[in-house]
């Protein structure tokens, strides 16, 4: 069993994850706000759409700042890199500095971690995050296309080889069919691994259908945007638990 906090991935409905971008500490607060009212699970940090990102103290005061809105919310500490359609720019070294801050700082229930990034760098972020009890995501994004079946299975049993506590891909379809072969993709790896959560979808309009669709294939998580999204295709996040809760009675 995974948990992000008091939230566990497991087989049925999917959890929802809300995404913060504040690019301040007072937008952080606002979209922390924005939510008292919202149903979801989890709380994204997208970390790198924070204007000072490049000073870890600037990141503990927003850590803090989140955590202090959120006492008993889930939180996920996320910077997406430039390469996987993030916001900023930083040196690998700092990207892991970045990570390695957060779990130790106890504001943080879980990381994201890019699969493709530097392997020894990668394994000792999984060290240090069993350590904490911090669950970690590995995670890639490609916003150009879509894999072929084989290598998104390839990607997502690669990060379970690794180590990873969640499997996440998320890709851009340019026809229905990538759709579908990110589907097929999801539904084969999870019934090779009934038990572990995966996190996937296909981007954009053309990919809504596999943000609402994981208790069918198998994904255990899907983003709902807040203020505003942080991938194209999310939905806003009161509609995705509408839509959620219908399929699922």
């Amino acid at each position: 069993m995974v948990k992000i906090g008091n939230v566990t991935l497991d087989n049925g409905m999917p959890k929802i994850c809300v995404p913060i971008v504040g690019r301040s500490l007072d937008e952080l607060i606002h979209e922390c706000l924005y939510l008292q009212d919202k149903i979801y699970d989890v709380v994204e940090l997208r970390i790198d759409f924070l204007k000072d990102v490049t000073s870890l103290d600037a990141v503990g005061q927003a850590l803090a700042a989140v955590r202090q809105e959120l006492p008993n919310g889930a939180i996920l500490f996320t910077f997406r890199t430039k390469e996987e359609g993030g916001e900023t720019e930083v040196p690998e070294s700092y990207y892991f500095d970045l990570i390695t801050y957060a779990i130790k700082t106890g504001k943080v229930d879980a990381v994201d971690v890019e699969y493709f990034r530097n392997r020894t760098s990668i394994e000792k972020i999984l060290t240090i995050a069993k350590e904490h009890s911090v669950t970690v995501i590995m995670s890639n994004h490609d916003f150009d296309k879509t894999p072929s079946f084989d290598e998104i299975t390839g990607r997502l049993l690669g990060m379970k080889k690794l180590g990873a506590d969640v499997a996440k891909l998320a890709c851009m379809p340019q026809s229905a069919k990538d759709v579908l072969t990110l589907l097929s993709a999801t539904e084969d790896v999870k019934s090779q691994y009934p038990d572990e959560p995966i996190i996937t979808m296909s981007m954009g309009k053309l990919g809504t259908i596999s943000r609402i669709s994981g208790e069918i294939f198998g994904s255990a998580l899907t983003f709902g945007s807040a203020k505003k999204a942080s991938a194209p295709g999310q939905l806003e996040v009161t509609t995705l638990h509408q839509i959620l809760q219908a399929l699922h009675s």
